[in-house]
C-alpha cells in the first residue's frame, strides 16, 4: 500500500491505534482483511457522527478489504452503557429489528454492498441460541473489577448510583463478537476503546490473533459544545435534504472547523488552515459543498450552495416554496399561533 493511503487511513481523524505495527503488517501484506464496525440500533437517524467512520470504512473496501458491518440485534435491546449516567431503558426485539433495517437504508450508497466488500451479520445469530451456561462461561473470562473500573460507572458509585448486573455484561458481549465474526481489524470512536479492548482478549483466550484497533476522533455537534448526539439535538443527519445539510454545517462555529475538515472530508491540512485564517466564511462554503458533494454527488451539492446563498445570504425567497395555512378568524396569543401554524408541538 503507497505510504500516503497507509497515512490517510491511520492518522487522518485518528485519535488512537492499537497497535500500529501489526496494523502496518496487515494492511501492508497484501491479504483481504475483515474489517469489523459493530453498530446498535438504537436511534432514528445516522447523523456526521457515524459517518466519520463510514467513510474510512468505504476507503477500506476501496482498497479491496473486506468490512464487516455487526448490527447489535441483541445488544441494543439493551444498550452500550458507555458515557451513560443511568440505566438505559430495555428495548423489544421487533423495535430494534425495525431500527437496524433503517441503518441499512441509510448506509446504502456510503458503503460499497458487494458481497465481496461487505458483509452483514447481527449478533443475535449467536446470542439468542446461547445457553445460560455457554453465557457464564463467557462472562467468566473478565473479573469484577475489571469491568467497574471504566470512568462513568466509577462515577455513578460516587453520586450513588445504581449500575444494573447487564450493563456490566455488555463489553464481553460486544467483545466477543470480535470472536464469532473473526475481525482483523476494528473501527470506531473513542468511546469504545474498552469495548473493543475486551474483544482483543477474548480472541486471544480462544486462540485467535487479536484484532487490532482504530479510534476515530468523535467530532462536536453543530452547537460546538458536545459531542453530535441525537439526545443533544445538535446534529446533521446523514440522509436530511442535501440544502439542509449545507445550511447546518454553515451553522457551526468558526472553532470547529479544523476537526470537521480533518474527520470529514480530504482536504490537506495546509490547505484548509491557510482558507480558515485568510476568509473564515469561505473556508466552511468548501468544508459544506465538500460533505453534501461526498454524500450527495457534485450536482446537489452546487444546487444546495447556490440556494443557501440565495436565501440566507440575498435574503431572496421563491415564493412558490413558502407554505401558506388557512387559520380561524379570531385573536390568537403568540403560543396559539405557533401550535396553529405547527411550528412549535405543544402550548408548553
Amino acid at each position: 500500500m503507497k505510504k500516503e493511503n497507509l497515512d490517510l487511513i491511520l492518522k487522518r481523524g485518528v485519535a488512537s491505534l492499537i497497535n500500529e505495527e501489526s496494523l502496518s503488517q496487515k494492511l501492508s501484506s497484501g491479504k483481504q482483511l475483515r474489517i469489523k464496525y459493530g453498530i446498535d440500533p438504537t436511534t432514528k437517524d445516522l447523523h456526521l457522527g457515524y459517518w466519520v467512520i463510514l467513510r474510512k470504512l468505504r476507503k477500506m473496501q476501496d482498497l479491496g478489504h473486506k468490512v464487516v458491518l455487526l448490527i447489535g440485534g441483541f445488544t441494543a435491546r439493551f444498550g452500550d452503557p458507555t458515557d451513560k449516567i443511568k440505566a438505559r431503558t430495555l428495548r423489544d426485539k421487533n423495535e430494534v429489528s425495525d431500527a437496524a433495517k433503517n441503518y441499512l437504508e441509510q448506509v446504502k450508497g456510503i458503503l460499497d454492498f458487494d458481497e465481496n466488500k461487505l458483509e452483514i451479520r447481527d449478533n443475535s445469530e449467536w446470542y439468542d441460541k446461547m445457553s445460560a451456561e455457554e453465557l457464564l462461561k463467557l462472562l467468566s473470562n473478565f473479573s469484577h473489577s475489571q469491568l467497574i473500573e471504566r470512568d462513568m460507572f466509577q462515577e455513578r458509585l460516587k453520586n450513588k448510583q445504581e449500575i444494573r448486573a447487564h450493563e456490566l455484561a455488555y463489553p464481553i458481549l460486544q467483545g466477543y463478537d470480535s470472536v464469532e465474526i473473526h475481525s482483523d481489524i476494528a473501527f470506531g470512536g473513542m468511546d469504545q476503546t474498552f469495548n473493543e479492548l475486551a474483544g482483543r482478549s477474548l480472541q486471544i483466550k480462544f486462540k485467535q490473533a487479536p484484532q487490532d484497533l482504530v479510534f476515530l476522533k468523535m467530532i462536536p455537534g453543530i452547537d460546538g459544545t458536545n459531542l453530535m448526539s441525537q439526545s443533544a439535538d445538535n446534529i446533521v443527519k446523514l440522509k436530511s435534504d442535501s440544502r439542509e445539510q449545507f445550511a447546518k454545517i454553515m451553522s457551526i462555529p468558526d472553532s470547529i472547523m479544523p476537526v470537521y475538515f480533518e474527520s470529514l472530508t480530504d482536504i490537506a491540512e495546509d490547505e484548509y488552515e491557510t482558507k480558515i485564517k485568510s476568509d473564515p466564511r469561505g473556508a466552511k462554503i468548501i468544508l459544506a459543498q465538500s460533505i453534501v458533494e461526498e454524500i450527495w454527488g457534485e450536482e446537489k451539492a452546487a444546487e444546495a450552495k447556490i440556494y443557501f446563498e440565495s436565501v440566507f445570504s440575498k435574503r431572496e425567497l421563491n415564493e412558490a416554496e413558502i407554505a401558506e395555512v388557512e387559520i380561524k378568524t379570531g385573536e390568537y396569543t403568540l403560543k396559539d399561533l405557533l401550535v396553529e401554524l405547527k411550528l412549535a408541538s405543544s402550548k408548553s
